[in-house]
């Protein structure tokens, strides 16, 4: 059994914060997320049970812990006393450590069903280093939608390099297009002989190794890795878009890949005729097997979707709930699985089970931003440039005053934080900036948002004016 050194100081710390959230008029806020017992103490560890995963992390991600910390070194004199969690009667785990992964499911071995967690038991091959576990044909809910989907995938998975070859998915954001991919992935692996070479790669991770090679002088290294691979998975190809080097070795990747009777899986955010800054004969390759078109799920799906995500999760929630997240949360899965994340939480945060009231009122922001207007590049810059009275052609231009290039990296990092472009699409989108430029706007910003408070809230009134946009 451990000391209990500190315990005097752990109750001080939390009487003066109490206090300070007293006057603040937020008692509440105190009582809620610092509910926090103390266990033990050992040399400069205090360890100190909370009631739930969900709560240890969202008192993380508030700052809950770090807020303690700073009064105990200040009561102490110790500067480096460090805080671990359990959860109530559970294992000790260092908060330090927690990991704050934004997906929807973090708990990835429960994303196998029964029968595929005891093959798994009884095989020895490790999991694929690139391929995320919890995307299996077992965990995709198919249906009217995507059917022809599931089908081609799991036909190509079957016979790689026979059947469907190359498949190209695409369609909008969260509609199940990497998923799908992955479990083509992870069905060949784990049905194969472990010297067959597969690779699952972002674009934008291809076109980093690919410039490596260059700066490294290794490119024979790059040609040789990529150009002899059993299966690629390529996600996100419209990220080639303007790279004209990057596209020249795709092409010859894929027709050797193509010679070797490789599988080869694609992914794309459009139809590949609408694709700018790809050269044709790329276009020509990509779309020379299956392109299928993945649709948003209908009602039916939508439900399936979610109780299997529940069945995952091993939870439950009402099924009034259920049909309420269904009805209001039509394009996009990810919108669902964030829905049954944070009722789900609520939940466990609670103790109770949720109605269709709460629902209403805990995921207003995630309806509203599932059904509202979709936010656009040209959206962001035309109500940038409306608020801060100048043209979007100053923002994307040359010119370098305070004012225009404070304005620019505001555009810039509003545009990363509401649409899923990488530093190298924002560079194209400002101007054909390199991304290391980007990256250092977006810092900036971010930057004078931890310190500036008067900042932060200008910042959060422009997002809230993009959104609430309306094109007349």
């Amino acid at each position: 059994m451990g000391n209990q050194n500190y315990k005097i100081f752990w109750q001080e710390a939390l009487n003066q914060l109490r206090q300070e959230y007293k006057a603040a008029g937020e008692e509440d806020v105190f009582e809620l997320w610092f509910r926090m017992d103390y266990v033990e103490d050992d040399a400069n560890i205090i360890k100190v049970s909370v009631p739930s995963e969900f709560m240890r992390n969202q008192m993380e991600s508030k700052g809950c812990f770090d807020q303690i910390s700073k009064k105990l070194s200040l009561l102490t004199g110790q500067s480096e006393i460090k805080i671990e969690t359990q959860i109530t009667n559970s294992q000790i785990s260092s908060v330090s450590d927690a990991e704050q992964t934004p997906e929807p499911f973090k708990n990835s071995d429960k994303a196998a069903s029964s029968s595929e967690k005891s093959e798994k038991a009884d095989s020895s091959k490790p999991h694929h280093p690139q391929l995320l576990e919890r995307y299996t044909f077992d965990t995709f809910v198919s249906g009217d939608n995507n059917n022809f989907a599931y089908s081609a995938a799991l036909a190509a998975a079957k016979k790689p390099g026979k059947a469907y070859n190359p498949l190209l998915l695409y369609g909008g954001v969260g509609l199940g297009k990497t998923h799908l991919m992955q479990s083509i992935g992870n069905y060949i692996y784990e049905h194969s002989d472990s010297k067959l070479k597969i690779c699952c790669v972002p674009a934008e991770n291809f076109l980093n190794e690919f410039t490596d090679s260059l700066k490294n002088n290794t490119p024979n290294k790059f040609k040789n890795k990529y150009r002899n691979l059993d299966v690629l998975l390529l996600d996100d190809i419209h990220f080639l878009q303007g790279k004209e080097s990057l596209q020249e070795e795709t092409f010859h990747t894929f027709n050797a890949l193509n010679e070797r009777g490789a599988q080869m899986v694609f992914t794309c955010d459009r139809p590949i005729n609408e694709l700018k800054g790809i050269e044709d004969r790329l276009k020509t390759r990509f779309s020379s097997g299956v392109c299928i078109d993945m649709q948003p799920p209908g009602y039916e799906v939508r439900c399936a979707i979610i109780k299997k995500k529940l069945d995952i999760l091993e939870k439950n929630i009402e099924e009034d709930v259920i049909d309420f997240i269904a009805k209001n949360i039509q394009l996009n899965v990810r919108d669902l699985e964030a829905a049954i994340k944070t009722v789900v939480g609520y939940q466990d945060l609670i103790g109770k089970k949720v109605t269709v009231d709460i629902a209403k009122d805990i995921l207003k922001d995630t309806i509203s931003n599932a059904t509202g207007n979709s936010v656009s590049m040209e959206t962001i810059l035309k109500v940038i440039a409306d608020i801060e009275n100048t043209s979007i052609a100053d923002i994307k231009g040359k010119k370098r005053n305070k004012k225009i290039a404070e304005t620019r990296h505001i555009a810039i990092y509003i545009a990363r934080e509401l649409l899923e472009y990488s530093y190298p699409e924002l560079g194209n989108e400002f101007g054909g900036r390199d991304h290391s430029t980007i990256l250092s706007a977006y810092n900036n910003i971010a930057d004078r948002i931890k310190t500036d408070p008067s900042f932060d809230s200008r910042i959060k009134g422009i997002i809230n004016a993009i959104k609430d946009y309306k094109k007349i």
